[in-house]
């Protein structure tokens, strides 16, 4: 475990920390310890041993960024029931591979998922549910782009697919065809969460910084 939990906002219901990539956000069978969930339950429990988190969002392993945790079972229901309405902006920055033909534009479609679950678009509104994601460059290098992303909705992996599905795949993402990795890393992080959540009558904006290592890409001018 990591000597100190990176945690970006705290009150008595609301835990949330800025995930590292590879990173698990909760256990597997194989892995239940070295997971954001158990390092997040060490955390509050240092303060009471009977304090207890519960997840609201996850992050893939290789995304970073941020994800919340409740500290009572009841708010972690509420926020996911509502949290299409209550997360009212969700911010990503990603690497891609190459230029975009235009500068900022929406991908709308359907995701599905197959037996080797992995996720497809499809136009067909009968085979996969509706994603759509908002994109805009912010800057260029030779051989990547820099996007800032907001989702709309929240579908597995649909930040990747949406960009594979216009020949720009995330650096590093093997999984969706991208061919190189200057970084050792997915080039994908949650960096702005704006919730909104009337029974707490709180307006909470949570920021995480750009890693470094996409920052880098761009000063190299590669």
């Amino acid at each position: 475990m990591r000597k100190k939990l990176d945690v970006l906002y705290e009150d008595k219901n609301l835990l949330i920390i800025n995930k590292p990539t590879k990173v698990l956000t909760v256990g597997t069978d194989k892995n239940k310890i070295h997971t954001l969930y158990f390092e997040a339950s060490e955390y509050v429990k240092k303060q009471h041993p009977k304090n207890k988190v519960f997840i609201v969002n996850r992050l893939d392993r290789d995304t970073s960024g941020i994800v919340v945790f409740a500290k009572n079972e009841k708010l972690k229901k509420e926020l996911q029931n509502n949290w299409q309405d209550w997360a009212k902006n969700r911010e990503y920055i990603c690497v891609v591979m190459g230029h975009l033909k235009k500068p900022s534009g929406i991908i709308k479609n359907y995701l599905f998922e197959d037996k080797r679950l992995m996720v497809h678009e499809t136009n067909d509104p009968k085979k996969g549910v509706l994603a759509i994601t908002k994109y805009q460059v912010l800057k260029t290098s030779k051989a990547y782009s820099m996007l800032k992303i907001n989702i709309l909705t929240g579908r597995k992996n649909q930040i990747r697919v949406h960009l594979k599905g216009l020949d720009h795949p995330i650096i590093g993402d093997k999984k969706y065809k991208a061919k190189k990795n200057p970084i050792s890393r997915l080039g994908l992080h949650a960096s702005k969460l704006e919730l909104d959540i009337p029974i707490l009558k709180k307006h909470i904006i949570v920021l995480s910084n750009v890693p470094k290592e996409f920052e880098k890409l761009f000063l190299k001018g590669e």
